[in-house]
């Protein structure tokens, strides 16, 4: 019945309101975060229709899905149990929200982390979907695994939830003692909300202030390198028509969105705010200093034609490699519909990513 639960709801979607479809997607992800098939942490109807296809196949067959499927590798795929954390729930600020799993690797030694941060548009998404085969990966060879949560655009502006995401790094990096951390050699990733994050967190100034009266305050935010699948290039939404191929007078930005992205209530606050503005413009951040980026993006090439592809365009990987490539920071950059196309896995590759640059001797 599990299969059928999940066809009949998303064949719903043609029928019912958009909100209603909506929340039930949302309802879906929390209990099918395998479903999300590139990882990005927001389950679209197309994903779940999918999904709900793959467990009425395997209904058919009688048999479960080999976990070595490499159509598959690297998701969290039927079957895969998210492996228990060392350490739940750890509270590293004063929200509710400001919770983070932590799974840490056998070792002697202080080991790397890799730190994952959930999408979903900063309104809804979970620690939860990180995926189990990703924190297997990296905590089978020696390297620690962490997965956050943070604040959601309902009840924190944008530069508020960043923040939210840089303190679980100088938290983690003051407790690096204690959990066998070396904080020395952290990196992060996320898909969409998180994978834009990922990129603000490697191309930002450290936001470690010495004198601060919080301890967790004095720790340095700055990683070692950094994973964004389906990112965004800029929180300066403002910017996104210098390079998204989008027609004249299209939008795909709700009523006051763009304002209250940023806790403002009219373009005339936000005009005032551009020291907000340029803090949360990653592409105007990157500098020579900035650890290696690994991009990918699923989305098709090609003119704007709905809001997933707005938000995920092609285009923002690219923007960002420009603004790369003129600074000298490395950046590999790969797609799903258009070239350079990453043969294999993504998930895979970013590991593989993420872990040669952790386990480097190079700063």
């Amino acid at each position: 019945m599990k299969f059928l639960h999940l066809f009949l709801i998303v064949a719903a979607p043609f029928s019912l309101a958009a909100a209603d479809t909506a929340t039930r997607l949302q309802e879906l992800m929390k209990r099918y975060p395998e479903a999300d098939a590139n990882g990005v942490g927001v389950l679209t109807a197309e994903e779940a229709q999918t999904h709900a296809n793959k467990l009425r196949k395997q209904k058919k067959q009688s048999r479960p899905q080999t976990a070595k499927d490499p159509e598959r590798a690297g998701e969290a795929q039927d079957g895969a149990r998210r492996p228990t954390p060392t350490h739940a729930d750890v509270s590293y600020g004063a929200d509710e929200r400001n919770k983070l799993d932590l799974w840490i690797a056998k070792s002697d030694r202080p080991t790397p982390l890799v730190v994952f941060i959930h999408g979903g548009g900063f309104v809804n998404g979970s620690k939860a979907v990180a995926s189990p085969e990703m924190i297997s990966g990296c905590v089978d060879a020696g390297v620690s695994f962490m997965a956050i949560n943070y604040r959601y655009r309902t009840t924190a502006p944008i530069q508020d939830i960043l923040r939210d995401c840089a303190r679980s790094i100088q938290f983690i990096r003051s407790k690096a003692k204690e959990y066998n951390i070396d904080p020395t050699r952290v990196a992060v990733y996320g898909g969409s909300a998180g994978a834009g994050t990922s990129l603000w967190l490697a191309f930002h100034p450290d936001l470690a202030d010495p004198k601060n009266r919080d301890p967790v305050l004095r720790e340095s935010s700055r990683v070692r390198a950094a994973g964004a699948l389906n990112t965004q290039a800029t929180y300066n939404l403002r910017r996104w028509p210098e390079f998204l191929p989008t027609r004249p007078g299209q939008s795909f930005e709700r009523p006051g969105e763009v304002t209250a992205f940023y806790g403002k209530t009219s373009d005339a606050e936000l005009d005032e705010a551009k020291a907000i503005l340029d803090d949360v413009d990653m592409l105007s951040l990157v500098s020579p200093d900035d650890p290696p980026v690994f991009m990918y993006t699923s989305q098709a090439d090609g003119p704007v034609a709905d809001r997933g592809q707005y938000l995920h365009h092609p285009n923002h990987a690219r923007a960002v490699k420009k603004a790369c490539d003129a600074a000298g920071v490395r950046a590999t950059v790969f797609f799903a519909q258009a070239d350079p196309r990453l043969e294999g896995n993504h998930l895979h590759a970013l590991r593989e990513f993420l872990l040669a640059h952790l386990k480097s001797t190079a700063p």
